[in-house]
């Protein structure tokens, strides 16, 4: 067959058609207009960016034979341009570093260094995978790197810069090549399908633009499945089973009913998806990335995409932050787990297990809320209870005194529980509990006092919560943890009074420490 792939057949020729790597090019391009070429040069970056293509044009710039100099616009036809394009070059030797490491290869080769180019300018050496080298390679490599013959020049390439010794590194010109944008990836795209006369739609072009990862030879290779998987063209909805990719609504939907706390909705459109016979690692991707996007609205509101921003607007921050961390934990995961679809479906049991309220479905703007909140705290001066509000708290049975016991027999979350329990009680008036704590502590996320508000009425009836700043002396979480204090220091008290135990820890000289689990 004679079919040449994408990645292979639209190689750049020259420095014009190299995409995403334009500070590299811009100081290839100057180095040798100025004559200021360097004796050695590691290109650095990911896999597909352009290290060894770049590395050739390199070549090709130095060698060609159009010009009494080295130019940087190569001809592609003068005899060295065209066999260094070829491979066949003697002048320019490629050589794989993974599968020569060892120092007689590297011997061998240097053997060669002080012999004159046959026909080119300068005799020029590329070691693909340098890092690849053992270490005998490297120090014999050392001497001829910082002090080559004129005629010689070194060009080498790694994805893994950090195994490359410092002492090779220091005496080479390094230039890392970043991942090229999505954008220029599509653009790129576009231009070889119309040259190819296949038909394509924005959409299916930016998926395929979006799975190479800013590599441009892994992008043409999913170019190619897609080409030949859509039958000569390219359609959205093939290039999406093709890759295993959803459409945003249902991640969109997937995340609205995390944040409401919906769980069945939650699993049921997991089973639209699952329908799709989705990549499992690229829906948690999709997840993560879409997490991402609210997260950055919350603090910019610059998304111009209305599932994202109400999502964002109900949604709380620090829960937000949590479900992101256990979204990028499962993914880390997802390889070792047995089933790509049950480490996804605990991921989203993590999600909604951390859930801070019981019912988040409120329909009510997330900042509308804080500006109600905030408008119910202020600052009072303590006055002694009127009688109207003795009556209303002995109605009740609320007071300063019973209010602890009364917090503690409540069903809250954790969330709850850690924000309300640091407040006191203050009064109870004109059925309206007011309670007070600093500043810091009055700062409480609105869905926590949803919540709040509602155990308040599920137990107290028609009773509203108000918040203002005054000193806590008595809230729940210090009366408990002074009565577990108490407690500790009571046993402490009954054991050493054992006349068994004392005499225990007099013969052995020790005391008695009492240790207290944590619980989950």
């Amino acid at each position: 067959m004679s079919y040449q792939v994408l990645a292979r057949k639209y190689r750049p020729n020259s420095f014009d058609e190299v995409i995403g790597q334009d500070h590299i090019v811009q100081v290839i391009k100057n180095s040798i207009e100025q004559e200021r070429v360097h004796q050695a040069f590691l290109f650095s970056g990911t896999r597909g960016v352009g290290k060894t293509t770049i590395a050739r044009l390199l070549a090709k710039c130095l060698n060609c034979m159009s010009s009494d100099s080295p130019t940087s616009q190569p001809c592609n036809k003068c005899e060295s341009s065209v066999s260094i394009q070829e491979g066949k070059s003697i002048d320019f030797l490629e050589i794989d570093a993974a599968s020569r490491t060892g120092v007689e290869h590297m011997r061998e080769l240097l053997s060669s260094v002080h012999t004159s180019p046959s026909v080119s300018r300068f005799k020029i050496f590329l070691i693909d995978e340098v890092h690849m080298l053992s270490k005998g390679s490297f120090n014999a490599l050392l001497k001829t790197l910082e002090e080559p013959p004129s005629h010689v020049i070194f060009l080498m390439a790694t994805t893994d810069p950090e195994k490359v010794p410092k002492t090779v590194i220091s005496r080479c010109l390094q230039l890392n090549l970043k991942t090229v944008s999505r954008d220029e990836l599509q653009e790129h795209f576009k231009k070889i399908c119309e040259k190819e006369g296949i038909k394509s739609d924005d959409e299916s072009l930016s998926l395929v633009a979006k799975s190479a990862e800013g590599s441009v030879r892994d992008g043409l290779t999913l170019l190619d499945q897609a080409i030949a998987h859509g039958n000569g063209k390219l359609v959205a909805d093939d290039v999406k089973k093709l890759l295993g990719t959803i459409d945003d609504s249902l991640i969109h939907e997937l995340l609205d009913s995390i944040t409401d706390g919906r769980k069945e909705d939650a699993f049921k459109t997991l089973n639209d998806i699952e329908k799709l016979n989705p990549d499992y690692e690229a829906l948690l991707k999709d997840l993560i990335s879409n997490i991402h996007e609210v997260s950055l609205h919350q603090v910019l509101e610059d998304s111009s995409k209305e599932p994202i921003v109400n999502i964002a607007s109900k949604m709380d921050e620090q829960y937000c932050q949590l479900i992101y961390e256990i979204g990028l934990n499962s993914f880390q995961k997802i390889h070792t787990h047995p089933s790509p679809r049950e480490a996804v479906e605990m991921c989203l049991l993590r999600m909604l297990a951390f859930q801070p309220v019981q019912n988040m479905n409120t329909g009510e703007p997330k900042t509308q809320k804080k500006k109600t909140n905030k408008a119910q705290i202020k600052t009072v001066k303590k006055e002694k209870p009127q009688i109207d509000e003795e009556v209303a708290q002995e109605s009740h049975g609320i007071n300063s005194s019973s209010w602890p016991a009364l917090f503690n027999d409540m069903q809250l979350s954790s969330f709850a529980k850690n924000y309300f329990g640091n407040l006191s009680f203050a009064r109870l008036n004109d059925q309206k509990i007011f309670l007070c704590g600093s500043k810091d502590q009055l700062d409480i996320p609105e869905k926590i006092v949803s919540e709040f508000e509602e155990k308040i009425k599920d137990k107290f009836g028609n009773i509203e919560i108000g918040l203002e700043e005054g000193i806590s002396s008595s809230s729940p979480n210090k009366i408990n943890e002074e009565n577990k204090i108490k407690d500790i220091e009571n046993t402490k008290k009954e054991l050493s009074s054992d006349s068994e135990i004392k005499d225990f820890l007099d013969e052995f000289d020790g005391e008695i420490e009492i240790v207290t689990k944590i619980k989950n």
